[in-house]
């Protein structure tokens, strides 16, 4: 008997298997049987848990077995092993000086940009130069699990054009400062070229244009004052470098009779949607204009280590309920665009500086750099956990390699001992642009190609008087 009703019941799947799957919602791709660390309000992980997206969102997030009765997909990718995390999130960078990788290090910050960048910048950036450092950076984004980014530089155009073609998300602002710079001579110049670049992509599914005024130290009262008003004025955000060392706050402390946080306070700067890079010297009262103004905070730990800038008060920032991300800063002083190892650092250093082990946790870092950076950047409604209704912005990560053997704590795990090139698979806005470490947007080899030619002709540059 129980034979003859095995037979009926695979004759009935094989005739009616559509009544049996009726249930089934067919979506565009499912990640399965990984641990997905969620990074939603409850900090859910899911140790044999699985992902449904649809139309680039994500729509179904649990075990295997809920997703497994209630999706069907197109596409697969099996996570068994493996860590399923949010993307991470950069919150500052200038993705073009990938090209200048390794041209001057060991140097504090004035002699750095005086004597190297700025000259090198003036002899050798233009269109063609961005789009080369542009590719090379998202390329090295992709490969670190890195799917969004805020970028600061010239010719922010070029740059919004490739990282679209990349299929990566970014917030770009164009660099506004006082004196000539590769792409606008003057500050009406740079305005205006602003206001068309944020006007051209400003409803772009993956570029959120924004302005970049460099520094209150490189740009003048009534000049951010304009910024803030055309920003204001198009709905915005503004990224700018604030109090990134003791120098400029002394400077401005002197021309200005304030802080570097208090004067753009002060003068009407500050806003829920301004960006501040490094912030490295910001008083207790500070801290509470940047927690009252809703202004996000990008910490770059491994940056300000190599310039010798000093220690952002961080664990305060955290404590204060500010908006912290984790930021890389341009290659040019880091030198690479890893974000695994900004994670690690901040955790570290942290816990040195302050002699105390139990400040900036595992989980606080591995927050930084990814819901927390998506805050700094007002993207947290879309990007930054993974949640249903946020953008499938994910990737895949490898849990099975000698350094990563055995795991106990996920958090620890992953901001400890993981590497960017752990990272397997990558998946943003619900297209995968990496799968088995292969690129799927970009030419590896043709980036690398062209970076080594703009290396022969930077070193000719500099050679030259």
């Amino acid at each position: 008997m129980e034979k003859l009703q095995l037979t009926f019941f695979f004759l009935f799947l094989l005739i009616f298997p559509q009544i049996v799957f009726a249930q089934k919602q067919t979506v565009d791709l499912i990640v399965q049987n990984g641990t997905v660390v969620t990074m939603d309000g409850q900090r859910r992980v899911f140790e044999n848990g699985s992902i449904a997206v649809s139309k680039g969102e994500i729509v179904g997030v649990g075990t295997f077995a809920e997703i497994n009765r209630r999706y069907a997909a197109k596409q697969l990718i099996n996570a068994r092993g493996k860590a399923v995390i949010p993307g991470l999130v950069n919150t500052h960078t200038h993705i073009p000086m990938t090209l200048f990788r390794g041209i001057a290090d060991d140097l504090d910050l004035q002699e750095w940009l005086t004597k190297y960048i700025f000259p090198a910048e003036a002899k050798n950036v233009d269109e063609a130069f961005v789009r080369a450092g542009t590719r090379l950076g998202l390329a090295e984004l992709i490969k670190g699990g890195t799917t969004t980014y805020c970028d600061m530089y010239y010719f922010e155009d070029a740059i919004a054009d490739e990282t679209a073609k990349a299929g990566v998300r970014g917030v770009l602002g164009e660099t506004i400062i006082d004196f000539p710079a590769p792409d606008n001579k003057t500050h009406e110049q740079a305005l205006a070229y602003t206001e068309r670049f944020v006007n051209k992509w400003k409803n772009h599914a993956l570029i959120v244009p924004a302005y970049a005024p460099h520094a209150p130290y490189t740009v003048s009262q009534q000049h951010l004052g304009n910024i803030k008003s055309s920003a204001d004025k198009l709905n915005a955000p503004v990224v700018i470098h604030v109090a990134e060392t003791e120098t400029e706050v002394n400077d401005i402390i002197k021309q200005k009779g304030a802080r570097p946080i208090e004067y753009l306070d002060k003068i009407g700067f500050l806003s829920d949607r301004t960006i501040a890079a490094h912030v490295v010297f910001a008083d207790e009262n500070e801290i509470g204009i940047l927690k009252k103004r809703g202004v996000g905070v990008a910490h770059n730990p491994q940056s300000n280590m190599k310039l010798a800038s000093g220690v952002a008060p961080i664990p305060q920032m955290l404590a204060g309920n500010v908006s912290v991300g984790l930021g890389t800063d341009g290659a040019a002083s880091n030198n690479d665009l890893n974000l695994w190892e900004e994670m690690d650092t901040a955790a570290k250093l942290h816990k040195l500086f302050s002699k105390d082990p139990k400040v900036v946790t595992a989980e606080q870092a591995f927050m930084m750099a990814t819901i927390g950076g998506a805050r700094a950047l007002k993207l947290e409604k879309i990007i930054g956990s993974i949640e249903t209704g946020k953008r499938a912005d994910i990737a895949i990560v490898d849990l099975d390699g000698l350094h990563q053997t055995p795991t106990y704590n996920i958090y620890s795990h992953l901001v400890y001992a993981t590497k960017a090139s752990d990272v397997r698979h990558v998946v943003i806005n619900g297209k995968i642009v990496m799968r088995d470490r292969v690129l799927l947007t970009l030419n590896e080899n043709a980036i690398k190609k062209d970076a080594n030619l703009y290396r022969e002709r930077i070193i000719k540059s500099l050679s030259t008087n």
